[in-house]
């Protein structure tokens, strides 16, 4: 089964800097700011929720719903990590403040919106109303399952490009392979390694126990 929470991808948005004001209008004293691109990573709703304001500037739940297809605990998670942080952090203003989302809620771009990098990285796992913490904890369990796979995996991968890799650099390679997605610990890391050399995928070099060897 397709999960769209597991994907992720990155929307280039460019919020507009405020108009000049009118030469009369000059006197108040509210500095112009230019527009701003940034890079949001966000998974696979997140990003189609935020297209569909590549064609309106104001959108309601049920506009969003209807145009998106995307089921209502989806599209509530979804949006509510989009529109819960502080207001010059989160990218979606609601009209409303309350914790739960109405279908009466009215969300636009939030030109407000500011980061000290031009790369920001939205919660993927917002838990929506209602969710109870054995559902909590048996979704965490299933990120930290899938995430084991991805390391076997991307180490796999390097490992049989390579062939043959120093520690250090196999490391190395695994973090920068995985970081747009996750933030591989090196103490997991090093335990999949283990397994992979338990179930014969890799092995020690004899020379130098710091070299793996990939096992064709």
């Amino acid at each position: 089964t397709l999960n769209p929470f597991s994907g992720t991808a990155e929307v280039t948005i460019v919020l507009c800097g405020e108009e000049r004001r009118e030469e009369e209008d000059m006197e108040v004293d509210e500095p112009y700011r230019p527009p701003k691109k940034y890079n949001l990573v966000v998974n696979t709703i997140q990003m189609v929720i935020l297209l569909s304001f590549n064609t309106s500037d104001s959108l309601t739940y049920q506009e969003i719903k209807q145009e998106t297809f995307i089921p209502e605990p989806e599209l509530t998670r979804a949006l509510l990590s989009l529109s819960e942080m502080k207001p010059n952090q989160r990218i979606l203003h609601r009209t409303s403040e309350s914790r739960n989302i109405s279908p009466s809620d009215t969300f636009t771009v939030n030109e407000g919106f500011s980061s000290s990098s031009s790369r920001v990285k939205f919660d993927q796992a917002q838990v929506w109303p209602g969710e109870t913490e054995s559902g909590r904890r048996e979704a965490r369990k299933k990120v930290e399952k899938d995430r084991k796979h991805e390391i076997e995996a991307c180490i796999v991968r390097i490992m049989k490009s390579n062939k043959q890799m120093y520690h250090d650099a196999l490391m190395s390679q695994v973090v920068e392979q995985l970081n747009r997605r996750f933030n591989p610990s090196p103490t997991e890391i090093r335990k999949r390694i283990e397994l992979l050399i338990d179930r014969d995928y890799i092995e020690r070099s004899t020379e130098d126990r710091n070299i793996y060897i990939y096992i064709a």
